[in-house]
């Protein structure tokens, strides 16, 4: 696939139609529902990600971000910058928001290019929509990590994103269970679940364009 570009970006954003549930599929772990129940009373909790895209050393980068070990949710997992949207702010401000109190880049130097598909994350009754954002003149911004919540920042080349190798099966461990899980192996780390799935969508857009 030749260099990823904004417009190989902006391209991948407006296709239509476009099959998302396939895309999901991909790095859905087999046991995951792709919808909320019907019957599930009360309504899921809102979120929105943020897929924060910029250039470094000639090359598309997204960024990632590790959560602590010691938080009482997703401990140590990898996730993109996000949280719980609040009653008076748009979808997309509350992911403006959510980056600049995790990684410390502020909205007004972020263009958002788009949403991706919303998917809801069963053990948490969260909605998240995920949106796709631009760093004015796509040079690497200046992070500043919230320490109490993040553990590491892992800036990943698309490329590496998507490269075959990068897509892996493993095993994790939860609530005494074991669950073989697809993930992309980043730095060595296994970002799997509802980032993986997000990503996926990304991922095959993109290969559609390039």
């Amino acid at each position: 696939m030749s260099p990823i570009t904004l417009a190989h970006i902006q391209a991948a954003l407006a296709l239509t139609p476009f099959d998302s549930q396939a895309a999901h599929y991909l790095m859905a772990p087999l046991t995951r529902p792709a919808n909320r129940p019907a019957d599930l009373p009360g309504a899921a909790r809102i979120g929105c990600v943020l897929l924060l895209l910029y250039c470094h050393q000639a090359e598309m980068h997204l960024a990632l971000t590790r959560r602590r070990d010691d938080l009482n949710s997703h401990a140590g997992q990898v996730s993109f910058p996000g949280g719980r949207a609040e009653a008076d702010e748009t979808l997309a401000a509350a992911a403006l928001r959510e980056t600049e109190e995790e990684v410390g880049v502020r909205p007004s130097t972020i263009t958002i290019l788009g949403e991706l598909t919303p998917i809801w994350i069963p053990p948490s009754d969260f909605q998240v929509h995920p949106f796709v954002g631009w760093v004015h003149g796509g040079v690497r911004p200046s992070f500043h990590l919230a320490v109490d919540e993040v553990a590491e920042l892992l800036e990943t080349p698309l490329s590496h994103l998507l490269h075959p190798d990068s897509r892996r099966e493993g095993i994790i461990e939860r609530q005494g269970y074991r669950l073989t899980v697809p993930y992309f192996d980043v730095e060595g780390h296994m970002v799997w679940g509802a980032t993986a799935i997000i990503l996926s969508e990304f991922l095959e857009r993109l290969r559609l364009v390039g």
